[in-house]
């Protein structure tokens, strides 16, 4: 079982955030990584709470896009808010599941998290283009592991 701590310290944190960054820069959406500790119940119910935790329900346009991860369950969500999921639809994000999942399955965490991101963001792009120097950052680009009471 690969433990929270451990995909942690595989992970390239840098180029994650990177990728965020990079695919933000080319849109006015927001896309955000968090790396969950172990729980029982719903992981789609804790992709949700984390969503609203880091207020992604928050932007301007409602373009925002999380990819939830719980190593310990060998689980995750991608979950896009109302303004993105409108455009793309349902077969979009079982696209970019699909794209985590072969990466995973090879213990590519960051190379399925990197696709992922640019995946996402090219469809972001699309609907949501960059406002250029207007454009603002509303959301952090740090993967989020959880609030401070989780470590």
């Amino acid at each position: 079982m690969l433990t929270r701590a451990a995909l942690i310290k595989r992970l390239d944190v840098a180029r994650i955030e990177g990728a965020i960054r990079e695919t933000e820069e080319k849109t006015s959406g927001e896309i955000r990584v968090c790396v969950a500790r172990f729980f029982w119940g719903s992981v789609e119910g804790a992709a949700r709470r984390s969503f609203e935790r880091l207020e992604m329900t928050r932007t301007a346009q409602r373009n925002g896009v999380l990819l939830f991860v719980v190593p310990a369950r060998k689980r995750f969500v991608v979950l896009g808010d109302e303004g993105i999921h409108q455009r793309v639809g349902q077969p979009f994000w079982e696209a970019v599941t699909a794209v985590l999942s072969r990466h995973f399955r090879k213990g590519d965490f960051s190379g399925g998290l990197v696709e992922g991101i640019h995946a996402v963001g090219a469809q972001l792009s699309t609907h949501f283009p960059s406002k250029g120097t207007a454009d603002v950052n509303e959301l952090p680009n740090a993967i989020d592991f959880g609030p401070p009471s989780d470590r």
